[in-house]
């Protein structure tokens, strides 16, 4: 019985948590995604923030404006530059 549990224990510490700590760490991503943030999609499109709504953002790249998921949003390369220091 002690070996079963050990595994799940180390199961949870090298797969589980990680999981949820990435998890975690995209959604604060999503939510502090503003206009002017320069990101890269998960499909390779790398674009800056035009608008953010509620499930998606208007990018531009090239000459293009795209709308895409924000959970396409693989991660913010460049923030904005309006940011002020905390």
């Amino acid at each position: 019985m002690v070996p079963f549990v050990l595994m799940i224990a180390v199961f949870y510490f090298l797969i589980i948590m990680p999981q949820q700590k990435k998890s975690k760490h995209h959604a604060q991503l999503l939510k502090n995604l503003k206009a002017g943030d320069k990101i890269l999609t998960s499909g390779g499109i790398i674009g800056v923030v035009i608008a953010v709504k509620e499930k998606s953002l208007s990018i531009r790249s090239a000459d293009t404006k795209l709308e895409i998921l924000k959970s396409s949003v693989a991660e913010v390369t460049e923030r904005s530059s309006d940011t002020t220091a905390s």
